[in-house]
């Protein structure tokens, strides 16, 4: 079974960084697309980074949500992603959630981890 570990979350000021990561272990198919969604209170999850890598040429595909552009970076190393984010804002709190997508194996989710932005 796909075992999903992720870490990095926790309290921050307003303007402040963190840098999650997840790191995807035991997969039995190529991880495709890795990504970082976000879920706040009663809201259902969105869409906040995405990377996807080519297994032919290794090239890699990035997507950021309108709102994190230019502060988020995500990244990835085999099959552990990282998202640096900076100029944290109260916008930007809530539970964040790693996936991994084996396209037609199917997708995974993490545990989530806790962001708190203070003002």
């Amino acid at each position: 079974q796909v075992q999903l570990v992720e870490s990095g979350g926790g309290l921050v000021q307003h303007g402040g960084s963190l840098r999650l990561s997840c790191s995807a272990s035991r997969t039995k198919f190529y991880i495709y697309t890795m990504g970082w969604y976000r879920q706040t209170h009663g809201n259902e999850r969105e869409l906040v980074a995405t990377i996807t890598t080519d297994p032919r040429t290794d090239l890699t595909t990035t997507y950021y949500a309108d709102s994190v552009k230019g502060r988020f970076t995500i990244s990835r190393d085999k099959d552990t992603i990282f998202m640096q984010m900076n100029d944290l804002k109260s916008e930007d709190a809530g539970v964040y959630y790693c996936k991994v997508d084996f396209r037609q194996f199917g997708v995974e989710w993490g545990q989530g981890t806790q962001v708190t932005v203070s003002s």
